[in-house]
């Protein structure tokens, strides 16, 4: 494998009978927008959490720009994070909510409005910096979470199902627009999704999971067309297997 700014080796993760994640390794690319696909239980988001932080693995390490990071706290680890529940702060402003990073390390109030308009403009919410949370809609908070995860330019970018409280029509519509912004900002991203369409749209790369282990790695076009074993086969569409 070659270097890359997220390297995670051989990983490990037990919770009593059940191996999560069982030499789980990645590597992930500056800019790149990866995509850990699989079903419940595959131990994909149990790795997002090791890459966090909030979780400790049994063995293994998790490198960023090469440095091993497994013994350093969540809050030193320069990620930002977005989850199903938004966990905006209902008290306060959706301008205070994306600006509350910037607060917390002491930045100038020139310098949080200046990130703020910035940010408010690339979400396309720009006006609405006064209302609470319970005054938007469950997209404009979904776009308010995120620009909040990304305030302190974070290394890396990590999202737990962020789209998965959604309805239908809005999904899709932010499958698109979440893609556009990472583009836009530059960052890399790493989604954990259980939603083939959704990893199909937005990612560069997927890593198809299944019971701890990465079945398969590569494009959405890679892995559709050349599915490695019936399990992707499966997984990613309607497949005809012929038993060789």
């Amino acid at each position: 494998m070659s270097k890359g700014l997220l390297e995670i080796q051989e990983l490990i993760r037990d919770f009593k009978e059940v191996r999560a994640l069982d030499s789980f390794s990645i590597t992930v690319q500056p800019g790149e927008f990866l995509s850990l696909l699989g079903p419940s239980g595959c131990g994909k988001t149990t790795a997002l959490r090791i890459i966090a932080g909030l979780e400790k693995q049994d063995s293994g390490v998790v490198k960023v720009h090469g440095n091993d990071i497994s013994q350093i706290p969540t809050h030193k680890r320069n990620m930002g994070m977005v989850f199903q529940q938004y966990s905006l702060f209902p008290n306060l402003t959706a301008g205070e909510n994306v600006t509350f990073g910037l607060a917390m390390r002491g930045r100038s109030r020139e310098e949080q409005a200046r990130r703020s308009k910035e940010l408010f403009d690339l979400i396309g919410l720009d006006g609405l910096e006064k209302r609470f949370p319970h005054q938007l809609s469950g997209g404009q908070q979904q776009r308010i979470a995120l620009a909040r995860a990304i305030v302190n330019k974070p290394a890396l970018l990590l999202l737990d199902e962020p789209l998965g409280a959604l309805d239908l029509k809005l999904r899709r519509q932010m499958q698109i627009e979440l893609k556009w912004i990472q583009t836009q900002v530059g960052l890399t991203f790493v989604h954990v999704t259980h939603d083939q369409e959704e990893a199909m749209t937005m990612a560069d790369t997927i890593a198809v999971m299944n019971e701890g282990r990465i079945e398969q790695m590569g494009t959405p076009e890679d892995l559709y067309e050349s599915p490695k074993t019936s399990f992707v086969a499966n997984f990613l569409g309607q497949s005809n297997l012929i038993r060789g």
